[in-house]
């Protein structure tokens, strides 16, 4: 914003006052390109956290399955939950050994435990942002993904939360269970039909 102001305010050869519209004009002109820079950050920001999150997925993901199940993608989110599990836990052997450096981790430690808490709460709610892995095209392509953060756009993110998984799984063993039945019932309406047809001609041969 400095720089901004600067370049506007030597465009002027002559002082100009606080309260002049010059000086409101230059002021409102710096703070607008100040806010368009805030959000370059921002989004650039969020577009390397969603790179780090994909990473991990494709990382974690197992080879050739593709696409993923309902019950795949609960244990690798719940995986993804629970990633920083092994750095809490030398954090705390570490602290045990000295006394005197009690709090030499607490900053990390926090930003581990909030993390954790808020995508716990998310997959117990709303569900946890990813690339649909339970579509082959989008599974594949978070496969050969080349971490290029160019390319997120390209990709069609899901909220997957622990409920919809769940109903998902229990929709899709409702499927399997129902397909032997049916098969069943119709194998046993082609008896009935086959023993029916025989007793029709052992009452013509009779009489």
């Amino acid at each position: 914003m400095a720089t901004a102001m600067r370049k506007e305010f030597l465009k002027s050869k002559k002082m100009i006052h606080p309260n002049s519209r010059k000086s409101i004009a230059i002021t409102k002109k710096a703070k607008k390109i100040s806010n368009r820079q805030k959000g370059k950050m921002s989004r650039l920001i969020k577009q390397n956290l969603i790179g780090e999150k994909m990473l991990w997925i494709r990382n974690n993901m197992i080879p050739g399955v593709c696409p993923y199940t309902p019950e795949l993608t609960a244990s690798l989110l719940e995986t993804y939950i629970a990633r920083n599990d092994k750095e809490m836990e030398q954090i705390a052997i570490k602290r045990s050994i000295g006394s005197n450096r009690s709090r030499q981790h607490a900053s990390r430690e926090n930003i581990i435990r909030i993390t954790k808490e808020r995508e716990q709460e998310e997959y117990d709610t709303c569900g946890i942002e990813i690339p649909d892995i339970l579509n082959a095209t989008q599974c594949k392509m978070l496969m050969n993904w080349n971490n290029d953060l160019q390319c997120v756009n390209n990709f069609k993110f899901i909220r997957f939360g622990k409920n919809d998984l769940n109903k998902a799984l229990v929709l899709k063993e409702r499927k399997q269970i129902a397909m032997p039945v049916n098969k069943k019932n119709l194998l046993s309406k082609s008896v009935d039909s086959n023993e029916n047809n025989q007793s029709t001609e052992c009452v013509m041969e009779t009489e």
